[in-house]
């Protein structure tokens, strides 16, 4: 049929199921907005008007975190192109599969520093999997199927098409039946080194160490692989650990699990990576904030390091034994040349990590005159254990990783760019996925009013997110960072002066507030949030100097962790001795 580019675009998009956009119009971008309005209008697809294009990307990032689909936001040229810069480099840190669309100005000027013109194309070259220009309309609907098909396989990422507005325009004979893919140059590794040679190596040394740990990271998310993981941990009792972007990928709550590891994992977490004899990385890429110095990151063990992009594979650390391929894939092989066993081999060592864990508990403080953050958190995980979780960055993100224990897919927050302003439209993207699950975005003071404008597209549909503010007045990650290596210099890290009153702000864009205060009935408070039909913004206020610990000083190693309290156990012995005094 004869029809136009844009057609062709929002038509190809519709194919490959997409059903939502997130997006924000502009003149290079019209004639794709006027095919939205009528795919709207007959029902084909819904748009989200954000009020800012970079919560436009880190909506349709959280989007393709909760579903495992391909997210989709969309541009203009100029300003708008660059808006989406931050959310393209978040999406790509952490593998999420996006499909970005940008307007360009016409073809015949690009070049002349037209009106709203960028090389978006040249901008984020360095930012996304691959990108194209679209230089005739025949060539969108293939264009479409080639930037899902990279986008959502291999080690998954950002994927641009930039077209300009002459395109959009041109009428041409559309026929999305014939679409063939010219991917000559792209193979997705899924299988890899599944020689048998291979994996029998690594169940060898899986079998024969005494203080194995899992390492697992968020290619066992992107994989679905959470069934393979726990049926590996199981068979031959080997601890497992996660890394933020991991979390979900193995249940916290087993007697398997040590937590997250790293600069602020679990004391028990970070000293069992220390001490093991071998080191099960899946999925995982042994990032600066998990391993601490590098050299001295897990200096006793062999390693078995599984990935499925070989870029990955030996990058940071040398493994023993490399294998390239899907996590799910890899891990299923492993199990098939194995049989159960008689787990008793790894006794010893997890005695030991249940006695780390007696001696080193992550805690929760209590105190007679102001809310600490992690009561807050912990009691919103208690009473909603199975909500999906967005965060920003910060303290407040350290602190959820370490109280809240969720499932997969439902921790979703931007670890590897730590993107501040990521939560509530995270938070909007997972609640327009899955309408009918509770989505709690944890926020901090600072954080939050990087996107607050969002609460404007909350109103506008209705999204029924609930953002936990957790207010200390500072920029609290960098307040704990100056007052530890900084001899307490708070440059610019106080954020009192100036700061809104989030409930008022929340109730002049039509959203329901609250200040709740350590006066308040915090389990009551919590519940009320929750029961609320409807959008809410809750502003914590908590103790203001609160440090997250345990923590791993920059250039040190994992096991050189401050913050730590006395041992559980010599408190009790000290204990004992007191009373039979």
């Amino acid at each position: 049929m004869r029809t136009s580019g844009a057609f062709a675009l929002i038509d190809s998009i519709r194919r490959q199921g997409v059903k939502h956009l997130f997006g924000y119009p502009g003149g290079a971008i019209l004639p794709v907005y006027d095919e939205i309005y009528k795919a709207e209008a007959r029902g084909e697809i819904s748009h989200i008007l954000v009020r800012h294009e970079q919560a436009a990307a880190h909506a349709a990032d959280a989007y393709a975190r909760a579903t495992g689909q391909v997210g989709v936001c969309i541009a203009t040229s100029g300003p708008g192109a660059t808006n989406l810069v931050t959310g393209i480099a978040t999406a790509q840190m952490d593998s999420v599969p996006l499909v970005i669309v940008t307007g360009q100005v016409p073809s015949y000027a690009i070049g002349t520093d037209a009106f709203q013109e960028t090389d978006i194309f040249g901008i984020t070259l360095p930012l996304v999997k691959h990108s194209y220009v679209v230089r005739q309309p025949e060539d969108i609907a293939r264009v479409v199927a080639e930037a899902f098909h990279i986008a959502i396989t291999g080690r998954p990422g950002p994927v641009l098409i930039d077209i300009p507005k002459d395109i959009g325009q041109k009428e041409f004979e559309y026929e999305p039946e014939k679409v063939e893919l010219q991917l000559r140059g792209y193979q997705s590794k899924i299988n890899g080194d599944l020689d048998r040679e291979q994996i029998d190596a690594a169940v060898s040394l899986i079998r024969t160490a005494m203080r194995p740990l899992l390492y697992v990271g968020g290619g066992a998310i992107v994989s679905n692989a959470h069934a393979e993981v726990k049926q590996l941990a199981e068979r031959f009792a080997v601890p497992v650990t996660t890394t933020l972007m991991g979390k979900g990928a193995f249940d916290e709550n087993h007697p398997l699990s040590v937590g997250m590891l790293g600069m602020h994992g679990t004391a028990y977490a970070n000293f069992a990576v220390q001490g093991c004899d071998l080191l099960i990385a899946v999925g995982a890429r042994f990032d600066d904030r998990v391993t601490g110095r590098l050299d001295k990151f897990a200096p006793e063990a062999k390693v078995i390091h599984i990935d499925i992009d070989p870029a990955e594979v030996g990058k940071n650390r040398k493994p023993d034994i490399p294998i390239v391929g899907d996590v799910k894939v890899v891990l299923a092989a492993l199990l098939a040349a194995t049989t159960y066993e008689e787990a008793t081999r790894t006794k010893a060592w997890l005695e030991q990590i249940a006695e780390w864990k007696v001696d080193y508990p992550l805690e929760i403080p209590h105190y007679p005159n102001a809310l600490s953050p992690q009561e807050v958190i912990a009691e919103f995980g208690k009473q909603a254990p199975d909500a999906y979780y967005t965060t920003d960055v910060g303290q407040h993100q350290m602190w959820a990783a370490q109280f809240l224990r969720s499932g997969p897919r439902r921790w979703i927050s931007s670890a590897g760019l730590g993107t501040m302003g990521y939560g509530m439209p995270a938070a909007m993207g997972v609640k327009v996925a899955l309408p009918e699950h509770e989505v709690i975005c944890i926020s901090g003071d600072a954080s939050f009013q990087m996107n607050l404008q969002e609460l404007a597209t909350l109103a506008q549909y209705g999204i029924n997110v609930k953002t936990v503010i957790i207010n200390n007045g500072w920029q609290g990650m960098v307040r704990q960072w100056q007052e530890s290596f900084y001899s307490e210099r708070y440059s610019n890290s106080n954020m009192e002066a100036g700061m809104p009153d989030f409930k008022k702000l929340a109730e002049a864009f039509g959203v329901k507030g609250l200040l709740v205060t350590h006066e308040d009935d915090l389990s009551a408070i919590v519940a009320e949030i929750l029961a609320h039909d409807g959008p809410i913004v809750a502003d914590f206020r908590v103790k203001r100097d609160e440090n997250c610990y345990p923590m791993v000083p920059p250039g040190a190693s994992n096991s050189e962790m401050v913050g730590l309290p006395e041992p559980k156990r010599l408190q009790q012995k000290l204990e004992r001795a007191k009373e039979l005094v």
